[in-house]
């Protein structure tokens, strides 16, 4: 017989994110006990940092099935299915009342900044009844350190704040720290609360994905009104026409819209292309941004008055050094998921179904969702999230076979690409040389045509 009498088993979640909070409905709905410890002040803290961009996905793919429960038990009306809701709205519309509105509201520590994962009297090296023992959470707030103990840790923490920098090589562009008064990371929010600061100014976008793109359309925006804005695009490879995106094949309406919105901007002359520019330097040149390809001789560089580095995230590690982690040494995702989610290997938009198998980790009871699961991987959906805590909750209370059934539909991009047969490396040009070299590619929109004209294509799905 089971003892009724047991207490139960309490769930630490790193970070109030959506997929936190979901996580945290998931480990309640579970007859758990979850508590939410978020840096910020207030829960959704780094979707409040880009509040004015539209999400690409609708409502209907933003909220998780066992947080909408407890919602409509508070009386939630939900918004309308098909209406694509900005950052903040999301904030507002669905993680406010979630964490306000429902039992989640006693279950959730802000300003509670994590510094340290580790199980209680046993460091990373001791192993004998390690399993056996909780983990202690160490946090730092308000009132100074704090010590939880947890039976479970899902860090949901998210990599918002751990922006790639501006550098080529991966480090931070040498310059980049003392110039950081003038470079923005992420997606700035140029046409509303960031205007005074662009308007009127010649303005360096670095980067490639989503936020770069968005960032460009708004500055392009921006020019109409301020017709001596300046925009340039600062473009590590050589084929601008891969940030365009699948168009009218994308699944997400709104995604697909931004790349072909863009890709006439581009062709409209609007945006200054500098192609094959691999940021090694950043320096002063008056009251102005030198940014540099190269040496400090280097004859590629652009001055501009801003820098906006929109260069993609990687997940913060450093307060889990005393968990026993296994990932990818490139992507440093979970070693069973990173193979699926490699943007060298494939960029489909759609992923296999996965969950606490392929996210669970050397240490028992601990693992990592949402965005940090991808670390340092792009397109990462909320729904993605929600099916992984869904699944990773029900293993952590024991429910082997939901944990195990893990269903998950994503929209595709339209663009599917890969390393061509026989692709081999090939090393970087000088600052001065020839062209960088070009990114192999495989299949791209065309295999999405036709294999909806039940053509073969080229094996991308």
């Amino acid at each position: 017989m089971p003892d009724t009498n047991a207490k139960p088993k309490t769930v630490a979640i790193l970070g109030a994110g959506p997929v936190g909070l979901a996580a945290a409905a998931h480990v309640l709905e579970r007859g758990m006990e979850p508590i939410v410890l978020e840096a910020g002040p207030q829960v959704g803290h780094a979707i409040r940092q880009w509040a004015h961009v539209q999400l690409f996905s609708p409502w209907q793919y933003n909220v998780d099935k066992a947080a909408e429960r407890l919602l409509v038990a508070a009386g939630w009306n939900s918004p309308a299915a098909d209406d694509y809701p900005t950052g903040g709205e999301l904030v507002a519309q669905y993680l406010e009342p979630l964490a306000t509105r429902t039992p989640l509201k006693d279950r959730i520590r802000t300003s509670s900044r994590v510094t340290a994962v580790a199980r209680k009297g046993f460091d990373k090296m001791k192993s004998n009844g390690r399993a056996l023992e909780p983990f202690t959470v160490r946090y730092r707030n308000g009132k100074g350190v704090e010590t939880l103990k947890a039976d479970a840790v899902i860090d949901a923490s998210g990599t918002w704040f751990s922006p790639n920098p501006a550098g080529a090589d991966g480090l931070t562009a040498i310059g980049e720290e003392e110039m950081a008064a003038r470079i923005a990371y992420g997606m700035p929010d140029v046409l509303g609360s960031a205007r005074d600061r662009y308007a009127g100014k010649t303005v360096a976008v670095l980067g490639a994905g989503h936020s770069a793109v968005g960032t460009l359309v708004d500055l392009s925006r921006l020019k109409d009104e301020m017709p001596t804005t300046e925009v340039i695009w600062l473009l590590r490879g050589d084929k601008p026409e891969k940030a365009f995106g699948g168009g009218a094949s994308d699944q997400l309406a709104a995604r697909g819209a931004l790349g072909t919105a863009f890709a006439a901007l581009v062709a409209s002359g609007k945006i200054r292309i500098e192609s094959g520019f691999k940021v090694s330097h950043v320096g002063r040149d008056g009251a102005r941004i030198h940014v540099a390809t190269g040496g400090a001789s280097c004859c590629r560089s652009v001055v501009v008055d801003e820098l906006v580095v929109a260069t993609g995230f990687r997940p913060d590690l450093s307060f889990l050094r005393e968990v026993r982690l296994a990932l990818d040494p490139a992507i440093e995702a979970p070693l069973a998921l990173a193979p699926l989610i490699d943007p060298n290997l494939h960029s489909c938009g759609s992923v296999r179904p996965h969950g606490a198998h392929e996210l669970a980790q050397p240490e028992p009871g601990f693992y990592i969702a949402g965005m940090k699961s991808y670390g340092r991987a792009p397109t990462f959906l909320m729904l993605t999230g929600y099916e992984q805590v869904r699944s990773i909750v029900a293993e952590i209370a024991g429910d082997r076979e939901a944990a195990a059934n893990v269903e998950l539909v994503l929209p595709e991009t339209g663009v599917c690409s890969g390393p061509a047969p026989g692709a081999t490396d090939m090393a970087a040009s000088g600052c001065c040389g020839g062209p960088a070299p070009e990114p192999a590619s495989g299949c791209c929109v065309a295999d999405v045509k036709a294999k909806a004209e039940g053509k073969k294509g080229c094996g991308c799905s």
